[in-house]
Order: structure tokens, then sequence, then C-alpha cells
């Protein structure tokens, strides 16, 4: 059994990532493929960065992006979860959302986004949630949607010294 299981599904655990999980993490911000939102695969420095910055979170806000976890074999294929990010000039809770390539078109992003957009309504109480997504992700722009999301909103997020249009979904609690 996993330990710090935050939340699970059919499918997967979600539980908070630790050291031990680097080089998994690795297999996903490292690969130029997954991370063609994000204009460059990450290096070590950034993605011991990353890990540090979820575990950050998970003592600042009590969630972050978790480890996504195949209860069948327990490996971590990815992450999901909730960060606080700036649209619009305010800080609102995002559904994030990282796959290795292998686990790609199965369902397991949306099976886990619909997880946290429930936790983060029904175990937090927050009023909406948002996805902010990169204008050429169309697989995770899929996603957003299959979880009950609407195109709400749209900016250019500077980053790697590039403009990236990014793209706004948002669903309310309606409890």
């Amino acid at each position: 059994m996993e330990e710090n299981i935050v939340l699970q599904t059919d499918r997967l655990y979600l539980r908070e990532m630790t050291q031990k999980d680097y080089p998994s993490l690795c297999k996903i911000l490292q690969d130029e493929e997954v991370m063609y939102a994000y204009a460059h695969a990450f290096s070590d420095e950034e993605a011991h960065n990353w890990l540090n910055n979820q575990i950050v979170r998970y003592g600042r806000y009590g969630f972050g992006l978790w480890a996504m976890v195949l209860k069948e074999t327990g490996e971590m294929i990815g992450q999901c979860g909730l960060t606080m990010q700036d649209f619009d000039g305010k800080e609102v809770v995002e559904v994030g959302y990282l796959l290795q390539k292998a686990y790609w078109h199965q369902g397991y992003a949306t099976e886990a986004a619909v997880a946290c957009k429930d936790y983060a309504f029904h175990k937090l109480g927050v009023k909406e949630v948002f996805s902010i997504i990169r204008d050429n992700n169309i697989a995770s722009q899929q996603v957003a949607k299959r979880n009950g999301m609407h195109l709400c909103g749209e900016f250019i997020k500077h980053y790697y010294g590039i403009d990236m249009p990014h793209l706004v979904f948002s669903a309310k609690n309606e409890t």
C-alpha cells in the first residue's frame, strides 16, 4: 500500500511526492515530447527545483502536484494535483497534470483530474477551479473539457524567452 495517499481512483493512487520520486519524475520532466508545451525538457537542476517546489506547496497549502501511481504496479506514471496560479491578477486553484508518454491516451489524466477537481470542491471547499493550458496542447485541453471545464479566458505567458499563448478553462462548484 502506498504511503501518503491523498486520494484514489479506480486505477490510481495520488500521493505526495518525496525525494525518492526524483527518477520517476525525470521520466516526465526530461522528456522533450512530454514537455513540448514548456518548449524544453528540464535539466537536472530544474527537475530538482520542480520536485522541491511541490514539497513546499504541500506544507504551505496542503496540496500541490501529487505522484500519480498505478494501483496495479505501484509505478509512478505522472503527476496530477492542485496548485495556486496567477490568473487575471488573482490567485486561483489550478488542476494540472503531466504524464509519461507511454501512458498518454489511456484516460489516466482525465481520471486523476476529475478526482482532483472533486477534492478541491468537496474537501477544500473551493468555489471554482481552473486549468491553464498552452494553446498548442490540444490533448490537455481535451482533458479539461472532459473534466467539465469550459473556456473562460486567454493570455500570453512569457516563459523561457518565448511568448506563449495560454487558454484558461474553469469549472464551478455547483454544490
